[in-house]
């Protein structure tokens, strides 16, 4: 909910518009400290969903700040599109998310098809395919899997392990990328 001041200004216009200036004078090389190369003083997340018709296109990270109102955003867009059940999404992985996007130089949102997903939705989809891991990051909020119609798998996982943020999974047959906040290591082709 934003909280309108007596002047007609929310806090989240104040920093939106704070961040698109940002943006623009932003220099091309990151002075911020962090763990993950490439992310940025500002960190941005572009995805949409299929599933779900919506999509989300916002600055959630600020100069050393994430903005808790726009963490929420991000965990209720990542929710198991299932049954609508949401959690804490780890912002360990929204940091690869924006690094691995910001290193492939694109401006496609990604498509994302399994944010969080619920230990019922889970556990469907393990009755359908060996594939899905029965402790699987999605279940704990820290893994998504997603497309790009710009790049390749191939391309988003290069990017994603080049972050050393976490598990890189490339699905090739299936078209997507697989990145969490895990440890470090990667697999498919």
């Amino acid at each position: 909910m934003a909280i309108i001041s007596s002047n007609g200004f929310t806090r989240r216009g104040v920093l939106g518009a704070f961040a698109a200036t940002a943006l623009v004078a932003a220099p091309a090389y990151t002075a911020a400290a962090g763990y993950i190369k490439g992310a940025g003083d500002i960190r941005r997340i572009r995805m949409y969903s299929g599933r779900t018709g919506e999509s989300i296109d916002t600055i959630y990270w600020i100069e050393g700040e994430y903005i808790p109102e726009v963490l929420k955003e991000i965990n209720h867009f990542m929710r198991d599109w299932r049954n609508g059940k949401t959690t804490k999404m780890d912002i360990r992985n929204f940091d690869v998310m924006a690094a691995a996007h910001r290193l492939m130089d694109v401006n496609e949102p990604y498509m994302l098809l399994s944010g969080y997903r619920s230990p019922e939705t889970n556990s469907m989809l393990r009755s359908k395919s060996r594939g899905v891991a029965k402790n699987s990051l999605h279940l704990k909020g820290q893994a998504a899997d997603l497309r790009l119609k710009s790049r390749s798998v191939g391309q988003m996982a290069r990017a994603a392990k080049a972050c050393s943020g976490g598990g890189v999974g490339a699905y090739s047959r299936s078209n997507f990328v697989h990145m969490d906040c895990g440890p470090v290591r990667s697999w498919g082709a």
